[in-house]
This record gives structure tokens, C-alpha cells and sequence, in this order.
């Protein structure tokens, strides 16, 4: 590295004060970052290398906020992309040079049990700590087809839904039958059912 910006010690304290603590998952998602920022490039992804950073991680549990807290990258920056598969799994994009790396933990022998373990008490953190990341994880180069839209930086569109008449942003609308629509109208599947007021109220 050229700098001592993905420091481990220190990545760790961060993603400690952001997360409330260092349990496994946020071990992982550190160091997860960590070696995905050294794969492709990235010395000082919350300084100077910021801008070039995009992730798209796979999980929304406890390694999200390890990401987060190592990378700087955050949703609302658009530098960060949750696709809630349930993974522990990660991708990095340098928007410079154009390299990405995926970097998954690897399924090791007696998993199941580690795992089974962790769900039903707390985590043993020491092999998360210790382990070389080579050890730990599966890092192999990808290719991750990036479009206008999906960039930071303002919406390059803004449309109104014909059904609820709600805006949509960044070209995530579906043509219908001539009509323009966001993505639970079209297919009627809204994570929420609105409660009737009573007139009487």
C-alpha cells in the first residue's frame, strides 16, 4: 500500500464507532473491504480515491456497515449499492481504471457448524481477525457493466408515475401500454398496504 489509509486497526475502530460494536459481521465487511479497495487500487477510498469508488454489496446486515465505515461509500452518495441477496459477498469498482473485484467469504470445512453456532450465540471473532484474507475470502475479477443512471451525481431524469403520480428518478420506470409507471404499480407489489382512514376520524 502507499498509505496506512486501509490500516486494519484503525478500519476496525471506525467500523466499531459506526456500527456499535465489533462483532463478526463487521469484521468481515472491514476486512472484506480492505482487500477488495487493495485488488483494485483504491490506497484512500474515504480521501482522495473517494470519487473513483463505487461497491455494491451483497448483504444488509452488520458487513454493510464494515463496508461502509472502511469505504466512506454510502447509499445516499450513491456510491453504494445494497442488493439484499443475503450474501456475504461484495464488489468493488474503481471508476478510473475500471477494474472490479468481487470478494465473497469462502465456504470452509465445518462451516455449517460455525455458522449454526453464530446465529444461536456470539460470534468467535478471533479466526476474523487473525486469518490471512486469502484465507478468508474468494477474490475474483468481474466485470460490472455500469450505466448513466446507476452513477453519483444528480437524477439525469425524473418522471411522474401515471398510477400513484409519484416521481421516479434515475430510469427506474417501466412503459406499460403507453403509460409510465414505477416498479410496484407496474407488477402490484408494494412492501406496504396503505390503512384506510375512517371519514369519521
Amino acid at each position: 500500500m502507499e498509505t496506512d489509509e486501509l490500516d486494519l486497526h484503525r478500519c476496525l475502530e471506525e467500523a466499531r464507532a459506526f456500527h456499535g460494536g465489533l462483532c463478526g459481521g463487521a469484521i468481515m465487511g472491514t476486512r472484506m473491504a480492505i482487500a477488495g479497495c487493495q485488488a483494485i487500487g483504491i490506497t484512500d477510498p474515504r480521501g482522495k480515491d473517494g470519487k473513483n469508488l463505487i461497491v455494491y454489496v451483497e448483504t444488509d446486515r452488520c458487513p454493510a456497515d464494515g463496508i461502509l465505515a472502511t469505504t466512506g461509500c454510502h447509499p445516499g452518495k450513491r456510491n453504494m449499492k445494497i442488493l439484499d441477496y443475503g450474501k456475504m459477498a461484495a464488489t468493488f469498482i474503481n471508476l478510473k481504471t475500471g477494474k472490479a473485484v468481487r470478494v465473497n467469504a469462502k465456504n470452509r470445512e465445518g462451516d455449517r457448524k460455525v455458522l449454526r453456532e453464530e446465529i444461536e450465540n456470539a460470534p468467535d471473532t478471533e479466526d476474523r481477525l487473525t486469518m490471512p484474507a486469502e484465507d478468508l475470502f474468494e477474490i475474483r475479477e468481474v466485470r460490472v457493466e455500469l450505466k448513466p443512471q446507476d452513477m453519483p451525481g444528480k437524477p439525469i431524469q425524473i418522471v411522474t408515475c401515471s398510477a400513484c403520480n409519484e416521481r421516479i428518478m434515475d430510469m427506474r420506470e417501466i412503459y406499460r401500454e403507453g403509460r409510465v409507471l414505477c416498479r410496484p404499480c407496474a407488477d402490484n407489489l408494494f412492501y406496504y398496504s396503505p390503512i384506510e382512514q375512517d371519514p369519521s376520524d
